[in-house]
Order: structure tokens, then C-alpha cells, then sequence
């Protein structure tokens, strides 16, 4: 074992955020950390590294008890830390950045030729060539991601802690991450990787170890852990239960609230055609780029329809914008929710009652009575976790921000809300409240147009699928049809 926690005990006024966790890390492997938010995945790590000082129990370095005072302490005994947000200088160079804070210094000061070299190798070590002279700035995030691992292996470096290293990166950038990875693991490096994607777990990891309400669930090996035990182990829920369906694959026949018709956009989607009915959900499935945020973005009026219209009930459009769209019962949450959703330096209940203030006018302010009685009833109803309405959305876990949105539509009323990856960057059982509540909603007569890049949350959530593929849609499925072999079948070009 390279790093070991027994017996790990941490508390805050009264909350136990750890109680009596053990967690082992080996050479020379990748070892998953999985839970919610709240599980106690980001208290193991602070005190593993020296951010926090556990109540009580015992930590292990290469067998030998040690206790870290400081990130830097924990630095310098071979612990290095790689946090989602990467924490580096964007108007330095590469190689001021992977040494900085230790650049080797003489009689006149920093030696920069020996802070190039260093760059370099280790840069080198990664196997990925970059100018260590370009400010960081100018680099990709994949490759400012790369740039702060090589900051970390700068020194003596035994455990790798990398925490949600991947959500900002493509497909092709998490590719090129997990190469260096096993090479790394390869080197016997010992890696503890936290991530809310299922899917690079199994792809990466060789070891899970489960949190739960702070405490230890279980420590598995991977290839011997299906995919739906451990989301079950994570959220306290039978696997039968997240298996089945949430969605009636049929609906009775009924009145159409919209209808696409032969949709088309500039340089967008092409000739979409289809039907959404009060009460249904209908989802997008489909690769990045296949066409699916452009088709809500066309929907909604941010983008302008070439040709083609939509009709709502008797009113056919040919052209809309956002206030049209308002106008007849659409909302939209975006897919990026920090840069296009949330205003963070707004409280929850500003950012909660801006879409019905903009109704009313702001000429008509609403009291802060009423704001305060809608804004606790959607607190309330959607378990939103906030000490109170006036704590700045920012402060908010990634799963509380997606529900304060969902909430800001709902204070509106909407007839048909346009949920772009709603569930991107949260926890599982996040997403499982939230797919519950889209559930109700549709049961309420709302109707909901749900893309998602996971495509079991297409399957359990839709009535009808809608598959795209270089941005033309090419199928439609509904009632026995939705299955996700036939689904990744379509996307794929083999409709068979």
C-alpha cells in the first residue's frame, strides 16, 4: 500500500462528514473514489493531503504513519493534488507554472534555464511535447490539465489525487489524459481518481472504493462491480429499481402542443421534423455534434430557423426569439449552466425568481414577501440544499445550481421546458432526483424536450426518442421501439 486511512473520523458542528473510513491505495493502480455529494469524497482528500485535521484515526504513508500540517507538507512527503478547476497562473509561461513556487535559484536569482529543463522533463514524462516558453493561457484546458499533472510530478511524487480532472475536456481530450494515466500507473505510481462519469470509471480504474452519508459502503474491484450495483451502492437504492423505466413507453392519443415541421438552420440541424404532446417527454440521443443543443437552440429562438416552421396549437412561426418563445410556454435550461444559466454572484432566490420578475415587468417589482414564499416552496419541493434563499448560488453544489434552474421555469408555469444535459456534472443521486421530478412534472401535463449524453437517462426518461446524427435526425422511436441497442445502433449508421 502507498497511502492508507483507517479508522478516519471528521466532524462539523455535529455533522459527521466522516465516520470511522478506511480507504487503501496501492502501487501501481488506479483506484476510483465514488459517492454523492455530501458522501464525503472531498473530506477523505483534504485530509489525506493536509487541508483538514481528521477527529480522530490513522494515516499511512508507504506503511508509515504520517500527518500532513499543509497541501504543501503533503506535497513535499510525495502527495500531490490535481483539483477540477485548475488552479494555475494563465498569464505565466508552462514552465513558471510547473515550477513555481520551487525554481531553482542561485547568487542572481531564479535559474530559468534550469526551470526550462525541468519543464521539460517533465513534460517529457507525460510524453507530450508543448512550448514550455507559451503563456498558459494560450494552451487548450486538456493541455493546461496535462500541465498542472506535470506540476505535481515536478517533485517526488508517489500519489497522484486527481479530482474531476475530466470535466472540461471532450472525448478525445479524456483519451489522450488516460493514456498518460497508465502510463503513470505503469511507473507504479498509485492514482486516486474522482469523477461523476460512470463510464471512465470502468474505463480506467482498477479498484472502487463507495462513500455514503460519510461513510465506508464497500471497496471493489471494478471489473467485478456492475455498473448498476454501484450506482444502487451509492445512493441507498435497489438496482432493480433504477433499472426500470421511469417513463409509459405509450401515451393515449391526445392534442399536439408543438409541431416541428421540416426545421432547418444555417450551418445547424437539417429538415427536423416531429411532435411533442402535453404530457411527454421526448428525447434527444445522439453523439457531441450530432445536432441535438441546436435543435432546442432553433426551438427556443436563439438561433434563426433557414426554413422550415414550428406550430404552436393554430400559430404557425417561421421565425421566433426569446420572447416569442416566452410567450408560448417555453423555458429552457441551458447545458452550460455556470457561463449561460446561473448568475453567480446572485443569491438563490435572485436567481430563482428572475424569469417570473421578467414576466411581470420590472416596473412591477415583486415584494420580497412573495418572492420569499415561492422561492421556500420550491426549496421545499425539490429538496434544494441551501442554509438559506439569500446564500449566492455559487456557493451551491453542481447538483443544488441544476435545481435552483429547474425551479426558476417552474415559479413560471411553462408548457414545454427544453432541458439541455441537465444532469451534466452532478452526482447520481442528483440525477436521480431530478429525473423523479421530470416524472412528476410530465404526469402534471407538462411536457419536456431531454437531451442527455448518458443514454440511459434517455431511455428511462422518454416517451419518444428522437436519434440525430450529423445533425439530421434519422429516427424516431416510441412505445416498444425504445431500446438502447437500437438506439446506439441508429447513432451508429446500423439501424438493424
Amino acid at each position: 500500500m502507498i497511502l492508507e486511512a483507517i479508522g478516519l473520523r471528521m466532524g462539523f458542528t455535529g455533522v459527521k462528514a466522516l465516520d470511522g473510513v478506511n480507504f487503501h491505495l496501492r502501487r501501481g493502480e488506479i483506484h476510483a473514489l465514488m459517492g454523492e455529494n455530501g458522501a464525503g469524497k472531498s473530506t477523505l482528500i483534504k485530509c489525506l493531503t493536509g487541508v483538514y485535521q481528521p477527529d480522530s484515526g490513522q494515516l499511512l504513508l508507504a506503511g508509515e504513519p504520517y500527518r500532513p500540517s499543509s497541501p504543501q507538507h503533503a506535497t513535499e512527503l510525495g502527495i500531490s493534488t490535481v483539483y477540477q478547476e485548475i488552479n494555475l497562473a494563465p498569464n505565466l509561461s508552462v514552465a513558471e507554472n510547473i515550477c513555481l513556487g520551487r525554481e531553482p535559484r542561485g547568487p542572481f536569482g531564479i535559474r530559468w534555464k534550469e526551470v526550462r529543463q525541468r519543464a521539460k522533463a517533465a513534460l517529457a514524462r507525460l510524453q507530450i511535447e508543448l512550448d514550455v516558453n507559451a503563456p498558459l493561457g494560450s494552451i487548450s484546458v486538456a493541455h493546461q490539465q496535462l500541465v498542472a499533472i506535470a506540476r505535481a510530478l515536478d517533485v517526488s511524487c508517489q500519489a497522484l489525487i486527481l479530482d474531476e480532472p475530466t470535466s472540461s475536456l471532450d472525448r478525445n481530450e479524456v483519451d489522450q489524459l488516460f493514456e498518460v494515466l497508465r502510463r503513470l500507473k505503469s511507473e507504479g505510481m498509485g492514482i486516486l481518481f474522482v469523477t461523476h462519469f460512470l463510464d471512465q470509471v470502468y474505463a480506467i480504474s482498477d479498484r472502487i472504493t463507495v462513500l455514503r452519508n460519510g461513510r465506508l459502503v464497500g471497496e471493489f474491484v471494478t471489473s467485478e462491480l456492475p455498473k448498476l450495483d454501484l450506482v444502487s451502492h451509492m445512493i441507498g437504492r435497489s438496482a432493480s429499481e433504477l433499472e426500470a423505466p421511469l417513463a409509459p413507453r405509450s401515451l393515449s392519443a391526445g392534442s399536439t402542443f408543438m409541431s416541428v415541421e421540416k426545421m432547418s438552420g444555417s450551418r445547424s440541424t437539417q429538415d427536423v421534423s416531429f411532435e411533442v404532446s402535453p404530457g411527454e417527454v421526448v428525447g434527444l440521443a445522439g453523439l457531441l455534434g450530432s445536432g441535438r443543443t441546436e435543435t432546442l437552440r432553433m426551438i427556443y429562438g436563439i438561433d434563426p430557423i433557414q426554413s422550415g416552421s414550428i406550430q404552436f396549437g393554430n400559430r404557425r412561426r417561421s421565425k421566433l426569439n426569446l420572447q416569442t418563445a416566452i410567450k408560448e410556454g417555453l423555458g429552457l435550461c441551458p447545458e452550460d449552466r455556470k457561463s449561460e444559466g446561473i448568475l453567480p454572484d446572485l443569491s438563490v432566490r435572485e436567481n430563482l425568481m428572475l424569469v417570473v420578475q421578467n414576466r411581470r415587468g420590472w416596473w412591477r417589482r415583486l415584494s420580497r414577501k412573495e418572492q420569499q414564499e415561492t422561492v421556500s416552496n420550491f426549496i421545499n419541493r425539490l429538496q434544494i440544499a441551501t442554509p438559506d434563499a439569500d446564500r449566492p448560488i455559487q456557493f451551491l453544489s453542481g447538483g443544488n445550481q441544476q435545481k435552483v434552474l429547474l425551479a426558476r421555469w417552474l415559479a413560471a408555469n411553462p408548457k414545454l421546458l427544453l432541458l439541455d444535459e441537465p444532469t451534466r456534472g452532478i452526482d447520481v443521486g442528483a440525477k436521480f432526483e431530478i429525473s423523479n421530478l421530470i416524472e412528476s412534472l410530465r404526469q402534471g401535463g407538462m411536457s419536456f424536450l431531454f437531451v442527455s449524453s448518458e443514454l440511459e437517462e434517455v431511455f428511462r426518461s422518454s416517451n419518444k426518442v428522437l436519434v440525430l446524427r450529423d445533425r439530421r435526425m434519422v429516427g424516431e422511436l416510441t412505445g416498444d421501439e425504445i431500446d438502447q441497442n437500437r438506439i446506439m445502433g441508429m447513432i451508429a449508421g446500423n439501424p438493424e
